[in-house]
């Protein structure tokens, strides 16, 4: 694949944003609004398969999703890759490049995806005059690290069956609250690669781990993503279950 270079999208104004639109996500005052619509840049778009931000990058922006599936992950040396988290819309991406002064990870689009771009230089001005923006800065991160902390949970104890289930069932939830829902199944933009990548198993055990999920009628596998059909099944079979439901906030 050939990889090209973000390009510009036409901007959609703060006013505007379907993402404001969703019951899921905070809404902004009026002074926060005007704060992040001057705050936003512009709105760039990559392609399928395109690194995002690379391992070591000093990004002087900040972004957050708008539209598509992306993920974080880091490589050894010898090209095993761990997959660390996934990125829908709303969440940030570059705050750990802001506060390291360079990025630890890499965040690749898995889908075409589009990002709203915020000048980083401009985040002191957040944390002086928007406490609530502030506040929500702190919680995105806060959050970041729970779902890291059950993520290092589940590849520890979780069994393979155990740790599949509790990932797509993860990702359903994420999906539901991201917007990205429609009603029917949900169907989460990942490959079996992609999720042997985050549960640290081969493609070979991931691919039958897999199959005695859909063999159980909770899942269906399609080439290149996943129909989640019983996400309380997903649940029971990883025995976890979603944190409770509130507003999340986003930039």
């Amino acid at each position: 694949m050939v990889e090209l270079p973000p390009k510009r999208v036409p901007r959609v104004d703060c006013m505007d944003c379907r993402i404001r639109r969703l019951t899921t996500f905070r809404e902004f005052s009026p002074t926060e609004l005007a704060f992040v619509s001057d705050f936003k840049i512009g709105q760039l778009a990559v392609n399928a398969g395109s690194t995002v931000i690379g391992e070591g990058a000093r990004n002087p922006h900040l972004f957050t999703v708008y539209e598509g599936w992306g993920f974080r992950y880091k490589i050894l040396e010898d090209g095993r890759r761990q997959v660390l988290n996934y990125v829908l819309p709303g969440d940030l991406i570059g705050l750990q490049g802001m506060l390291m002064g360079e990025m630890q990870h890499s965040v690749e689009a898995i889908t075409p995806m589009q990002f709203c771009v915020f000048e980083r230089d401009k985040i002191s001005t957040l944390y002086e005059r928007h406490a609530g923006l502030a506040f929500d800065i702190t919680w995105i991160a806060a959050q970041e690290e729970r779902i890291l902390d059950e993520h290092l949970l589940s590849i520890g104890r979780r069994s393979a069956m155990e740790r599949a289930a509790y990932l797509l069932a993860f990702l359903s939830n994420r999906a539901r609250e991201s917007g990205l829902v429609n009603g029917g199944p949900i169907t989460l933009m990942v490959t079996q690669q992609h999720v042997a990548d985050t549960l640290g198993l081969s493609i070979v055990h991931t691919n039958k781990t897999l199959r005695k999920l859909a063999d159980r009628g909770v899942i269906r596998w399609l080439e290149r993503g996943c129909d989640v059909l019983d996400e309380a099944a997903l649940c029971q079979i990883a025995g976890w279950r979603p944190a409770n439901p509130r507003q999340r906030p986003f930039i």
